[in-house]
């Protein structure tokens, strides 16, 4: 079962790869990982979907929670969440298809980011599923290419954070 996690980390060298260390030493699949920092520049943002038996969800999140540079791991499953993806789509079509290739893109809410006489480059975000149903609509049309974010997700629970404040090392005693 697909398992969606945010995590909330140090932005520093090392971090991302303790967290995909500790999935792949479980022997647990990757779906998708976005990763970007913070309004604060020293925390970033990651949002996982993982292939986890649902009855080892709870314990995931535990060993996340243990992490060097994790400041907090929180299964999105099943609680109030949004969650979008970003897909980038270039699809190669005839010139007599772009009509209706635009009337898909507004239809599904997508935008065109460029445009030439081999086809049109579009942007859509959504659900997985609204994003891979545009996919195959797209299809249709002509030879395409595909590139996604993977998921971002945020609670909408109001949970707030309780960061304990930064442990300041001592100054030197200077010898006098």
């Amino acid at each position: 079962m697909l398992q969606v996690i945010s995590l909330l980390l140090e932005n520093k060298p090392g971090a991302l790869l303790r967290v995909t260390g500790l999935l792949s030493a479980r022997g647990y699949n990757i779906e998708s990982l976005t990763v970007a920092r913070t309004l604060d520049p020293t925390l970033s943002r990651m949002s996982i979907v993982v292939d986890v038996d649902a009855t080892l969800r709870a314990q995931v999140i535990k060993q996340m929670n243990k992490l060097v540079n994790v400041l907090q791991a929180i299964d999105l499953t099943d609680v109030p969440a949004v969650a979008r993806e970003l897909l980038l789509l270039r699809v190669r079509a005839p010139l007599e298809h772009r009509t209706a290739i635009l009337k898909e893109a507004e239809i599904f809410g997508a935008r065109v980011v460029d445009s030439s006489a081999e086809g049109v480059a579009l942007e859509a975000t959504g659900d997985s599923e609204k994003v891979e149903e545009f996919i195959d609509v797209m299809r249709a049309y002509g030879e395409i290419d595909v590139t996604r974010s993977g998921l971002v997700a945020a609670s909408l629970e109001h949970k707030k954070l309780k960061l304990s404040p930064p442990v300041q090392k001592p100054e030197p005693a200077t010898v006098k």
